[in-house]
This record gives structure tokens, sequence and C-alpha cells, in this order.
């Protein structure tokens, strides 16, 4: 089996990053198919453009843009890549890192496919620093990185021991549709809970307000579409469940401190 050490990636790596303990890459992909392999040190992939499907043992990703996929060291997994182009950024941490945070990385076994639209936005927030590098990229990288890692393993404090059935119910409705209208009401009776107390628990589970979720859900939806030059910013902010343009404007901005124009410059540049 092929065995990748750092900083290795098949496919045309564009740029590479060497920060304390951090090898960043950004990296097309060029081979219709990579046979079974693993790599030395944990790492993430963040698909930018394009899709390529990612299996292991127990599982089989269809990623597409905005997709991001957490590796432990030594995971074995294969790539099959339609046609077309794909673009992956990936951000590998080697063990000295993770004893730099006092961070036990045996915690997050296997493979994980990253769904919350906290650590997605803190990818891309990852992706500008790394374009608009200056002498503060580093450390916000590293603070990124720990706040990554802080949702992903939760607080035992912060994570309740059972979730009820309704939690479930609505974050799939929320991530298959961020586009539509929703009310309390009408997410109340779907998932079976009062609307007062959906409003109240909400936030435990979600750690934010139903309409601040959404709007998270959209401008993450919208960072997928900026890839695609041709599409106008009032049709990726149509597309995505915004009023108009400068509503869309402002959401982003709100999340991402750069409008949706100049992230589109920085990641076609």
């Amino acid at each position: 089996m092929n065995y990748l050490q750092k900083g290795q990636f098949h496919g045309q790596t564009n740029k590479t990053i060497h920060l304390d303990g951090i090898i960043i890459t950004d990296t097309e992909y060029t081979h219709d198919k990579v046979d079974w392999h693993y790599h030395e040190n944990a790492y993430f992939t963040f698909i930018l453009e394009g899709n390529v499907i990612e299996g292991n043992k127990k599982e089989k990703y269809n990623c597409s843009a905005g997709s991001l996929l957490f590796h432990n060291w030594e995971d074995a997994h294969y790539n099959i890549k339609p046609k077309g182009f794909t673009r992956g950024f990936h951000v590998e941490l080697q063990p000295m890192w993770f004893n730099d945070i006092w961070l036990d990385i045996d915690c997050l076994q296997g493979s994980i496919d990253v769904t919350n639209p906290d650590v997605k936005i803190l990818f891309y927030k990852i992706f500008k620093e790394c374009k608009s590098y200056d002498d503060m990229s580093a450390l916000a990288v590293r603070e990124l990185l720990i706040r990554t890692f802080t949702h992903l393993r939760g607080t035992t404090e912060s994570r309740p021991a059972r979730q009820p059935q309704w939690v479930d119910t609505i974050r799939q409705i929320l991530h298959d549709d961020c586009c539509s209208t929703y009310s309390l009401e009408g997410l109340g009776q779907t998932g079976d809970i009062h609307p007062v107390h959906l409003s109240r628990d909400f936030h435990k589970y979600f750690h934010c307000g139903v309409s601040e979720y959404v709007r998270k859900l959209r401008v993450q939806k919208s960072l997928t579409l900026l890839s695609n030059a041709t599409l106008p910013l009032t049709t990726v902010a149509l597309d995505c469940g915004f009023a108009d343009q400068s509503h869309f404007t402002r959401c982003f901005k709100e999340m991402m401190q750069m409008t949706p124009f100049k992230y589109r410059k920085l990641l076609l540049s």
C-alpha cells in the first residue's frame, strides 16, 4: 500500500505553506483513480471546486465543493475523480502540533465527514488567510484550527448525553434545504416539539438561534458556488435563499469579514 509522507498528496500541488507543525497544500486532482494509500499525519481535505469520491473500509463519501473530511493518521482510503476540474485544500497536522496544544488525537478515530457549518466556515477562513498571507496569518490559522477541534470534540458541558429525536430531524431538514423560509411553528410541527420549546432549546444543541443557523448554511452554500466565475453574484444570492444581492453581501461579510466579490477574486487568483 502506498505511504505518503508529510506534504505529499496525489495530484498537482500548486502551493505549499509550512507553519509550526502544520503543512497546507492547494492541490489539483489530476488522477482519475488513486488506489488504497495512507498518510503519515492526520489531515483535513477541503474540496474547493469539483467532485471526488473518497472511500475507506467503512464508508464512501461523495464529495462536492464545500465537503470537508478529517482523516486520522494512517487511515487507509482510496479516491476516484469524476470528469472535470477538482481542487482540494489540505491541512496536514504533525504530532508536534497536537502536543503543543495538549490535544489527544486518539479521541478522533478514522475518517470523519464534517457537516457542521461553523467548522466549514472556519475552513474557508483558513483558506482566506493562506491566500492573503501576512505576518498575522500563522497565528490566525493556529487559532482557527484550535476552534475547529473544539467544535469537533465538543465538551462535556455543552454536549448533552442524549439528544432528542427532533434535533436530528430538524438538522436534516435545514441541511437538505436551507433556502426555504421556515417558521418555529412549521419546524415544531415537523419535529414534534412545541415552538416555544424549540426556540428555547435550539441553542443548546446548535449553539445559536434558528435564523442564525439557516444564515450560516446559506453562506456556506454560497461559498461553494463562488468558484464558478460565470455565475453572477445576484444569481448566487437568489440560489442560496437570500432576498437580494445586498442582503447576501451583508450576511457574507458579517461571517467572512470580506465581500463575496473579494472572496471570489481570492479563490480564483
